[in-house]
């Protein structure tokens, strides 16, 4: 799994950012950098490309695509930082930013306190996510994962993404033509496609209302063991996550400070200054 950071390697508090289901962690860079800046001691800022995504491997069974692994995947990538730290300094301060499925793998991390992490997770931030997500949203989401061709030019394939990604809000387009960048990778005949395996939509399509409703039990037990200081970014038009679901995740486990942003649906991307300042207060604040 391969994963970027920014700031330093040393640093004691790491906070660590991921992704949604078919993005990278370079979505995270504008962020990372403005945390590291700001931060009034040592900081680093790890951002995973989750397993199927970016420069980080295909599984080569696409069942592999699941909440499960990517847990398990992060405990991994998390003992590796430690690792990779002076044995008398470790790992002192966890924090976790989460989009969508980002959001969705914190809050297994952070409500198992059994879990082996180096440290317990201190906060959390869940952008546009929570235990309940719409079935709308999922069968949107079927429709277009792993769907997709090649693109004559970094414009074209921009345009494309940008005609999925309307609810992210106001993204400058030079900022939208740096992210999606990050997006491609060499097609054939020098065109471009996208990074991800088109296997991480096998699972998604094979989900059910049944099995969906099971899932979502299965994680209102897990938010409600969350310790976390929480922060629920919703953009007011979501799709995916309710109303009732963002004011039910306020008064029970870690009863999320909730922040809804006008001008925004699934999912805010973090990059623009007034949103990363909601993030940084959090983070960084008392």
């Amino acid at each position: 799994m391969a994963f970027w950071r920014w700031g330093n390697a040393q640093a004691a508090h790491v906070v660590v950012c991921v992704h949604g289901l078919t993005r990278q962690g370079r979505d995270f860079d504008r962020l990372a950098q403005a945390l590291v800046a700001q931060s009034p001691h040592p900081m680093q800022v790890i951002c995973p490309d989750v397993v199927g995504r970016g420069r980080s491997d295909w599984l080569a069974d696409p069942a592999g695509y699941q909440m499960a692994q990517y847990a398990a995947d992060m405990l991994a990538l998390l003992a590796q930082v430690q690792n990779q730290m002076d044995p008398e300094h470790p790992m002192s301060t966890l924090d976790w930013v989460g989009t969508s499925m980002g959001g969705l793998i914190g809050m297994v991390l952070a409500g198992q306190p059994g879990l082996p992490l180096p440290a317990p997770i201190r906060r959390l931030v869940l952008n546009d996510v929570g235990p309940a997500i719409a079935w709308s949203a999922v069968q949107r989401m079927q429709t277009y994962v792993g769907q997709y061709g090649q693109y004559r030019d970094l414009d074209e394939a921009a345009a494309a993404l940008w005609a999925l990604s309307t609810g992210f809000g106001p993204v400058p387009p030079d900022v939208w033509r740096e992210m999606s960048a990050h997006m491609l990778r060499p097609g054939t005949d020098a065109a471009l496609t996208l990074h991800y395996d088109p296997a991480i939509g096998v699972p998604v399509r094979a989900l059910t209302p049944e099995a969906a409703a099971a899932g979502e039990a299965a994680l209102w037990v897990l938010y409600d063991q969350i310790q976390a200081k929480t922060l629920l970014i919703r953009g007011q038009a979501s799709d995916l996550l309710a109303p009732e679901t963002a004011i039910a995740m306020t008064q029970r486990g870690p009863r999320a400070q909730l922040d809804t942003w006008p001008g925004f649906g699934h999912a805010p991307t973090l990059t623009g200054d007034a949103q990363i300042a909601v993030v940084a207060k959090f983070l960084l604040g008392d």
